[in-house]
């Protein structure tokens, strides 16, 4: 699993006080990351070869500024071309979101999906986390 720890931003709350909902997306992509780099550990964009497929995300909780966030980051799933990530955001010790991401792996020389290559498929096999 991994972890990620983000301290809320002034400007990411909302009308009525809390985190933005918008904003819960990017905190799952950006910890996402130690997962983008098992396919391009120097983070050269251009050699990323996946693309996002979905996202969804459940509000378990209202999240507020003024405490800290940590992100917990696993594999769910590994298909043939794709894989699921899974999100879990913690405020206070209580799960305040959940959220999930398809990652496709991806040439974009042919603009089409491939089956994800043994090497990354046993990194990813490293960080799957049985439901």
């Amino acid at each position: 699993m991994f972890t990620l720890s983000i301290t809320p931003r002034f400007y990411e709350t909302d009308a009525f006080g809390h985190i933005n909902n918008t904003v819960i997306t990017g905190w799952f992509e950006t910890a996402r990351e130690p997962v983008f780099r098992l396919f391009n550990p120097s983070m050269e964009i251009k050699n990323l070869p996946l693309i996002l497929a979905r996202v969804e995300v459940d509000f378990v909780a209202q999240i507020y500024y003024g405490a800290d966030i940590e992100i917990k980051t696993w594999i769910e799933q590994i298909g043939n071309s794709s894989f699921i990530v899974a999100h879990e955001a913690w405020q206070n010790e209580h799960c305040v979101a959940r959220g999930k991401a398809v990652q496709v792996y991806f040439d974009f020389s042919t603009q089409k999906s491939g089956r994800i290559p043994d090497q990354f498929r046993d990194q990813l096999q490293q960080y799957l986390k049985s439901q």
